[in-house]
């Protein structure tokens, strides 16, 4: 990369670090630490939201789909936008007043109010692991992206760049340092995209034409997917809507419920179509690049779905659009890395250790932000798949949280009995078909029987008498 370049890149995550800094003087408490006052509107909580849910892991993600399946590949983001939906119509008028009241900065913290504080302590558990897991992938999605861009740069140094920034930020910001740049990141990361990383790589390649007689027809149509990764997906992504720590936050941060609402409105229509066409697009497009010889094929032999879309970028970009483009992905993965840590440290903080709202609460929560930090950077350098963590995060998740969820929602008087031991069935599903690897009928993933357990016996336990 050109000098030039670095200096873009360089402002940009010293900027990050300066926003970290400025709200670490004025948080005053855990309240403004971890929901923000409680004062937030909906184009700061949707752009946030969707930054958060999308982020750089879902951007290399999709770009690793777009280079292997084409454009189905967006049919992921699609149950994005279907989860996100649900849970303005179903989830945030039930949630939000109690919420308010109650004063809630956790996902556990709810489930206590309806079943207890035994299930709100296995919740809390599940839900740091899970988040802690999704940081990991965040990282791994930037030091990917660096080092498929700069060279002589490995992947666990780039790790290392990209962890220490992530940590060093969020720690000392807070949610609020994190919702604000997140509407910044967001903004930045859809406009590379749209008006920097799409006209280079299509003229790189030699225009829609070429695309077009480059690849199998499938690559260009919506049905070059088994119905079974659809399915997957599904269990995967749409619940998460419902139990995500990350989601519940910018729920207690809204500062209204209509706000709420209409902010999860905005997200999944960002998610879908826009972010879920853009991703894939540009990993089509660098798949035809390989075959154009735009990288050159010594390269092209050692990448892999997910580092293909970067090295493009090195090559098709001037000097100057790199940096512009580079920080657009950087934004999105820090906008997810820094929530799923603020996630997974309040879940440390508040429900599995308990500790009580003091003066000294908030510098716990930061000296907890860096240690969960640490240890999600040391799982990237250990982890070879982007996506790959990321669903199995996800799925670890939903087979635990969804049900219990569900149970609040449509039963008056949840037994506490049902949340225990549907997210005790659900997980226990889950890990015994992952780790043992006995496959599934129609190539289902082992989330599908994990979440189906979960709400079976949910539904069994509450109704028994």
């Amino acid at each position: 990369m050109h000098i030039a370049d670095f200096i873009i890149i360089f402002l940009y995550l010293a900027a990050m670090l300066m926003v970290g800094l400025w709200f670490h003087r004025k948080n005053e408490n855990t309240e403004d630490f971890f929901v923000g006052g409680r004062k937030m509107t909906r184009w700061h909580l949707g752009l946030s939201v969707v930054a958060t849910d999308v982020g750089g892991g879902f951007s290399i993600g999709l770009g690793g789909l777009g280079f292997v399946m084409g454009l189905s590949g967006s049919w992921i983001l699609f149950t994005g936008l279907v989860g996100a939906w649900l849970t303005a119509v179903v989830l945030i008028p039930r949630v939000y007043k109690i919420a308010f009241t109650s004063k809630f900065q956790t996902f556990p913290q709810l489930l206590s109010h309806h079943y207890g504080k035994n299930v709100a302590f296995w919740a809390g558990i599940i839900s740091a692991i899970g988040y802690l897991g999704f940081t990991s992938s965040q990282i791994l999605a930037g030091a990917k992206l660096t080092a498929g861009t700069i060279d002589g740069l490995s992947v666990n140094n780039a790790a290392l760049i990209m962890g220490v920034i992530a940590v060093v930020y969020t720690a000392l910001g807070g949610i609020k340092a994190v919702i604000y740049t997140d509407t910044v990141q967001w903004a930045i990361l859809l406009s590379g995209l749209t008006f920097v990383g799409v006209p280079f790589a299509l003229h790189s390649v030699g225009g829609l034409d070429v695309l077009r007689e480059s690849v199998d027809k499938e690559m260009l149509q919506l049905t070059n997917i088994k119905g079974s990764v659809i399915v997957n997906w599904a269990f995967s992504i749409i619940p998460i809507w419902f139990i995500g720590m990350t989601l519940y936050q910018r729920i207690y941060a809204a500062s209204s419920r209509k706000e709420a609402q209409k902010a999860w409105f905005l997200a999944g229509l960002f998610e879908y179509p826009v972010m879920a066409f853009l991703g894939v697009f540009l990993g089509l497009m660098a798949k035809v690049s390989i075959d154009q010889g735009v990288i050159p094929g010594a390269e092209a032999a050692t990448i892999d779905s997910e580092t293909a879309m970067p090295m493009m970028l090195k090559y098709i970009l001037p000097t100057g659009a790199l940096g512009i483009i580079l920080a657009s992905y950087f934004s999105a993965i820090l906008s997810t890395a820094d929530s799923c840590l603020m996630a997974s440290s309040g879940n440390f903080v508040s429900d599995i250790f308990k500790i009580k709202r003091s003066d000294s609460t908030l510098k716990v929560s930061q000296i907890m932000t860096f240690v969960l930090g640490a240890l999600a950077l040391t799982l990237a350098l250990y982890m070879p798949s982007v996506l790959d963590l990321m669903l199995l995060s996800y799925s670890f998740m939903v087979s635990g949280l969804f049900a219990p969820v569900i149970g609040f929602i449509f039963f008056k008087n949840p037994k506490p009995n049902a949340g225990l031991l549907s997210m005790a069935a659900g997980a226990a599903v889950f890990g015994f078909f992952h780790f043992s690897g006995i496959p599934l009928p129609w190539e289902f993933d082992p989330v599908v029987p994990g979440v189906l357990a979960s709400l079976i016996t949910l539904f069994i336990v509450q109704k028994w008498k």
